[in-house]
């Protein structure tokens, strides 16, 4: 049994080492990120239930984009690393606070369509991280 054990430790050491490796290690920037996609998770089933739309199909595909954003966080590290001489890592912070707006973005439209209030200056920093000053 206890070797067993040891088995799974290893097994997810290297699985945790890989991605590591892959995103470009847990800094400020990616624990963000990881919160902001959990949180917009939470706050789209809590919508979905709602307004009653609930589908473990839409569930998944949402699960698969989600993957697929830290896909792409970890090619733009690939490429801040091996193409762009490894010197800090610009286009894996500009893509992770492109994925923070949006998903910021999200979390305040379920937030707002199940019913909370949201501060008018966190939309406005949404906004402005994704680009679109709101004019009014």
């Amino acid at each position: 049994m206890k070797e067993i054990w040891n088995w799974i430790q290893v097994a997810f050491a290297a699985i945790g080492g890989t991605l590591g490796w892959f995103l470009g290690g847990l800094d400020g920037f990616l624990y963000a990120l990881i919160a902001f996609v959990v949180v917009d998770y939470i706050t789209g089933v809590l919508r979905a239930i709602v307004e009653k739309k609930l589908s473990s199909r839409i569930g998944a595909q949402g699960i698969a984009k989600k993957v697929a954003l830290f896909l792409v966080v970890g090619i733009g590290h690939l490429i801040d690393t091996y193409l762009l001489g490894g010197t800090g890592a610009p286009l894996r912070t500009a893509i992770i606070f492109f994925y923070i707006a949006n998903e910021g973005i999200s979390l305040v439209e379920n937030a707002t369509a199940i019913g909370l209030p949201v501060p008018a200056k966190l939309k406005d920093v949404l906004a402005q991280l994704h680009g679109k000053d709101e004019q009014k």
